[in-house]
């Protein structure tokens, strides 16, 4: 079997341990474990339970163009270390599932695939979930945490999100961790690293790559260039 770029294996739960032999060498091999709970009936709102764990079947160097689209973005982030890195991942888990599903069983479609729902995010439970994203933002942030404010499955959450806000979650996280760092430039003398990490960065080096993207200046220089003062010992 050939296996170029994009080639997935799939190994459902309970497969013996084997190998696989490559005919020459290959520069990146990702491997992702999804654990049973992203294919429980609560992650989609319906009633798949162990049916859809026990429809997976073993396959080997097949294409699926969307599942390595989730792949080349999970690798991504592992390259990056964004600082919504986490929600972006728990994201993705649930649309492999959700492909895999859909894809990869062979059980009537209908008992599998996420139920359609006309339950988004009206204006109140928004309210509340964006509260507590801003309440959060130094500090961890979860996509399970998001969803129970808002009452939906992690599945629903992430597209009603984006349809309530007009962006995703993770990508909505990032963007107010970086206001959030703007601010905290400009009113204290907090060290660089300390706002890194504060805000999820896995390093300062990490933090100063995505703000100087965001904003076309390093941290340091925006810092200079806002005219904050350190202020005088009394």
């Amino acid at each position: 079997m050939v296996a170029e770029q994009g080639t997935v294996w799939l190994s459902p739960p309970g497969m013996q341990e084997g190998s696989i032999d490559f005919a020459q060498n290959i520069p990146e091999l990702l491997h992702i474990h999804l654990p049973l709970s992203h294919f429980s009936s609560s992650e989609f709102d319906n009633d798949t339970g162990n049916c859809a764990i026990d429809a997976l079947g073993y396959e080997e160097a097949y294409e699926d163009p969307l599942l390595a689209e989730i792949g080349y973005a999970v690798a991504s982030e592992l390259k990056t270390e964004t600082s919504a890195g986490g929600l972006l991942v728990e994201s993705l888990a649930s649309s492999l599932a959700a492909r895999l599903l859909q894809k990869r069983t062979s059980a009537p479609r209908t008992q599998l695939l996420p139920c359609r729902t006309h339950q988004g995010l009206d204006q109140r439970r928004l309210s509340r979930v964006l509260d507590y994203i801003d309440t959060n933002l130094e500090g961890d942030l979860s996509l399970e945490c998001m969803a129970m404010i808002a009452c939906l499955s992690k599945y629903h959450f992430a597209r009603a999100f984006r349809q309530a806000v007009g962006d995703s979650p993770h990508r909505y996280v990032s963007a107010r961790r970086l206001e959030r760092a703007k601010a905290l430039l400009i009113r204290s003398d907090r060290p660089l690293v300390d706002i890194a990490l504060s805000l999820n960065f896995s390093s300062q080096a990490n933090f100063t790559r995505a703000f100087k993207q965001a904003t076309g200046h390093a941290p340091g220089r925006y810092r200079q260039a806002a005219g904050y003062v350190h202020p005088s010992p009394l």
